[in-house]
């Protein structure tokens, strides 16, 4: 009996999860203040981050430069990823997320909810998937915790 579709079935099911594993502590990063030393460990060497008006960052050390404003300008966030969408080829992987989360912003103690989807490329390397490019992308939405979505 010939065993490699299966085979091929169930490693597929396996890169699907340890993708959904690195987004959940991507997650869990940003939300143990932003940690610069531990978000490269999710990411590529050579590996981008960018989000229009927020910053755009390309390679380990850009990342982290990135993440340390982070820590000065966000003092609260609560990462919230769903529906994901994964497609695996091979070494390679996409992913989408739709993304809802609350963040206080440390300027003005200023707090908003924040909306998104997170596309993203992922690569498989020394048998571990990190993230090669993530890119937050509209819908992006930013609401003030007391004046609501309507502006």
């Amino acid at each position: 009996m010939d065993t490699s579709p299966l085979e091929d079935r169930l490693t597929r099911l396996e890169d699907i999860e340890a993708i959904r594993q690195l987004k959940a502590r991507y997650c869990e990063i940003c939300d143990d203040n932003h940690d610069p030393e531990l978000i490269v460990s999710v990411f590529a060497e050579d590996a981008i981050w960018e989000a229009r008006g927020i910053g755009h960052a390309e390679g380990h050390e850009a990342i982290r430069t990135l993440f340390r404003k982070f820590q000065q300008s966000i003092s609260f966030s609560q990462h919230m990823t769903m529906n994901p969408r994964i497609e695996v080829n091979g070494e390679r992987a996409t992913g989408v997320w739709y993304f809802f989360g609350p963040f206080t912003m440390r300027k003005g103690n200023r707090a908003v909810w924040q909306a998104a989807r997170y596309h993203e490329e992922y690569v498989k390397q020394a048998g571990d998937w990190k993230i090669s490019h993530l890119k937050v992308a509209g819908p992006a939405v930013s609401a003030d915790y007391q004046t609501g979505w309507a502006r």
